[in-house]
């Protein structure tokens, strides 16, 4: 059963877009509003007169964004995983079996 498609009017660089997404539709709006405010922001610093330039540095800043994410998730998930080898040892044995997922 596929999750039920949500139609959303955005406005992004005063352009209006329909998104259609199986996210709800806040969040379609807040991910909108995030892209339109990080091109505006390039916009603003004054070294990009083009829209469609700004829009791809604009892209570039929220990947590089998304990559920081992605390795500090890593991160946490090896010093999670390295808490939970030390701790594993220091559980009742009926306790370790559980904790070793």
């Amino acid at each position: 059963m596929s999750a039920k498609k949500h139609t959303v009017r955005v406005t992004i660089l005063n352009d209006e877009f329909s998104i259609r997404s199986d996210t709800p539709p806040e969040h379609t709006r807040a991910v909108a509003q995030y892209l339109d405010q990080a091109i505006r922001k390039v916009m603003a610093s004054g070294g990009v007169v083009e829209s469609h330039r700004a829009v791809v540095l604009a892209a570039l800043q929220v990947t590089g964004e998304l990559f920081e994410a992605r390795s500090a998730m890593k991160e946490t998930d090896a010093s999670i995983e390295a808490l939970s080898e030390f701790v594993r040892p220091l559980l009742p044995p009926a306790k370790r079996q559980g904790a070793s997922s």
